[in-house]
């Protein structure tokens, strides 16, 4: 069950979630892809990325998303263009 976002994080999730979905459509994954290897539903992915629907989500998926992406979680959370390292490594 999602938790109200108070209204001094939601530009931050929406934010999280843009950089989530680039990221997913750059390792070349569907949001069915990422929601089956973090072991969530495409629901919850789909929420996470949408900038109309804000939804917090627990640090473990974050944990999880980050590591499916291959990105460090400190990256993700600071990203909001991502170089050409980022862009350029290959999916696992």
């Amino acid at each position: 069950m999602a938790k109200n976002v108070s209204f001094e994080n939601m530009d931050k999730l929406v934010q999280l979630g843009i950089a989530i979905s680039t990221l997913r459509r750059i390792r070349g994954l569907t949001q069915a892809d990422l929601a089956e290897k973090v072991g969530i539903s495409r629901d919850t992915v789909r929420a996470i990325e949408s900038s109309s629907v804000i939804r917090s989500f627990s640090f473990e998926t974050f944990l999880k998303i980050a590591y499916v992406l291959d990105i460090k979680p400190e990256a993700l959370i600071k990203a909001s263009v991502f170089d050409d390292g980022v862009i350029r490594k290959e999916q696992k």
